[in-house]
């Protein structure tokens, strides 16, 4: 009997005040692999992975890690790492504080604490600056420790809320050359609306548009079906319920 995939997502939703964020999402992803998750703004991207990290509970459908369930085990959620769009950092702790701080967080004491900071600063690019205060960190920088605390207890499943949203094109190759070496050990879930990002680094792509899944497959896949590549496809979607709607 095959493995149950690392994470599944079946018929999830999520409602709010009466609206439909989300509907129907299904998709699966396992270790070794880098999933793209595109889709303009208010296309329902980060109420998703708000559920996957379990920030969030599914009004609907079943968010499954490893064939469990993340509602019913909530514990589950310690083999995650979570970057939300703006990094969950304490302005007045040094960098090797906060990631110190982070470590006791994950249950990590003394000289296994210690180790954890060690690898990530290093890992992370942030030794020079690890004594430096978080609020007076670049927007690079700052990402990078936001990545840190979600790796800092070496988690099965990264999810990166739009990680190189903001920085200049030094610092966002940076990140996704990062991304790109997590996801040779993990599953890693990028969420973007940069596209450049997703053919970078991704080795799927899931878009999402009006709060449902339009397109899941991998970028090989995309490009053996002529369907053209990613940018087009992405427009064809979006441009698709525009016309709808005009109509």
């Amino acid at each position: 009997m095959p493995a149950a995939p690392l994470l599944q997502l079946q018929d999830v939703g999520r409602r709010l005040a009466g609206r439909t964020i989300v509907a129907g999402l299904d998709f699966a992803l396992d270790r070794g692999c880098v999933l793209g998750l595109l889709g303009v703004n208010g296309a329902g991207k980060s109420t998703t992975l708000r559920m996957i990290a379990g920030v969030l509970a599914p009004s609907a459908g079943k968010i499954l890690f490893e064939g469990r369930d993340l509602h019913e085990e909530p514990g589950l959620a310690r083999r995650l790492g979570y970057l939300p769009e703006t990094p969950p950092l304490y302005a007045e702790l040094r960098v090797d504080e906060y990631l110190a701080f982070c470590a006791r967080l994950r249950g990590m004491r003394g000289a296994d604490a210690h180790t954890a900071v060690g690898r990530v600063l290093e890992r992370c690019g942030l030794g020079e600056v690890r004594r430096r205060l978080c609020g007076n960190l670049s927007k690079g920088y700052a990402q990078r420790a936001g990545i840190a605390q979600a790796i800092i207890h070496d988690p099965d499943l990264i999810v990166l809320d739009e990680p190189a949203s903001g920085l200049d094109p030094v610092q966002a190759a940076s990140i996704r050359e990062l991304v790109r070496e997590l996801g040779r050990e993990r599953a890693v879930i990028l969420s973007t609306h940069l596209l450049h990002d997703v053919t970078a680094c991704c080795t799927r792509v899931t878009i999402l548009h009006g709060g449902r899944l339009r397109y899941d497959g991998t970028l090989a896949d995309l490009a053996g079906a002529h369907e053209g590549n990613l940018e087009s496809v992405f427009l064809r979607i979006a441009s698709a319920d525009e016309t709808q709607a005009a109509a």
